[in-house]
């Protein structure tokens, strides 16, 4: 427990108060952090009521098997326990012949404005985006935390194998496009011309470490953290996070597209496909030196070629 500091007021007679500030500020702090815990307890007894439970592939993790639970967006959580109410919700027939014109365009509007009011948190009636299209054909089997997707994991729920959030832009567009252009080079460059053999040797093991490198920058936990809503956290230096519902370390960050805490969280970036953090940071830093010798190495092949067509 933190002990209460205490400041000296002095009225208008000189005499000196003694006032517990910090105090009542921490015990407010205090009470507001119980009560949204005491909502989302609240909430997860409703679900488990209604046959929902915590043990769904979108939930962070299913508690009753021990599994780790991450700090995640407490506002996608809301939202997947939405959806898989209605999705247990029996369907009716539908009577879109035999409803009026004007009652089904009331419908779609006051659709849109619940969906305004959720603060653009779509409900399972909303139609799914093209990402939301992949992870559905390609990551069904996988447990979702957030925007993350445990491929691969422990029996603690420690992820071993990773998808980020923009995991489609780095399988068809990052790979394809190292894969593409190192092909194009070592073909026209190195195979149509007289260059010593070792050339398209080293070449093409700089490329393929390159594609490995790629692997494990976005294949690996960026560094996830646990959620941990007890009070003595405060007193190590750990500071409260109202978007997930949990205490951080100073150094780690709300990632908006990842939906959770990253420890030592630096940059999201597309062309790995997830969030660089403490987990993938060494890996990431050797994948962009490699890319770049790559480059280079190419562009360098490329001049030479260019020169030799002249000179001849």
């Amino acid at each position: 427990m933190t002990i209460p500091t205490t400041s000296n007021v002095v009225d208008d007679g000189g005499n000196t108060i003694s006032s517990d500030i910090d105090e009542n500020v921490e015990n407010n702090n205090r009470a507001t952090r119980q009560t949204s815990r005491g909502n989302r307890s609240n909430s997860n007894g409703n679900d488990n009521d209604n046959g929902g439970g915590d043990n769904d592939n979108y939930d962070n993790g299913p508690i009753s098997n021990n599994k780790k639970v991450y700090a995640v967006s407490l506002r996608w959580e809301d939202e997947q326990r939405r959806r898989r109410r209605q999705q247990q919700q029996p369907r009716q027939p539908s009577s879109a012949t035999s409803t009026p014109i004007t009652e089904r365009k009331h419908r779609r509007c006051k659709r849109s404005d619940n969906n305004n009011n959720n603060g653009g948190v779509n409900d399972a009636t909303s139609p799914m985006s093209i990402i939301e299209i992949f992870n559905t054909i390609f990551c069904c089997c996988a447990r979702r935390v957030g925007s993350m997707f445990f491929l691969l994991e422990s029996n603690d729920g420690s992820p071993i194998i990773v998808a980020g959030p923009c995991w489609p832009f780095c399988t068809f567009i990052t790979t394809p496009l190292i894969l593409g252009i190192s092909g194009l080079v070592g073909y026209f460059m190195i195979y149509t011309t007289d260059l010593p053999w070792w050339v398209g040797v080293i070449y093409f093991i700089i490329m393929i470490f390159v594609l490995i490198v790629l692997l494990c920058t976005s294949c690996r936990d960026p560094g996830l953290l646990e959620r941990v809503t007890d009070d003595e956290a405060a007193t190590n230096g750990w500071l409260w996070n109202e978007q997930v519902g949990s205490y951080r370390p100073p150094g780690a960050m709300y990632c908006r597209e990842c939906k959770a805490l990253v420890y030592d969280y630096d940059h999201l970036c597309p062309w790995t496909g997830t969030a660089i953090g403490k987990g993938n940071m060494r890996q990431f830093k050797v994948f962009v030196l490699s890319v770049n010798i790559l480059c280079y190495f190419s562009v360098g092949l490329v001049l030479w070629r260019v020169f030799w067509a002249i000179s001849d």
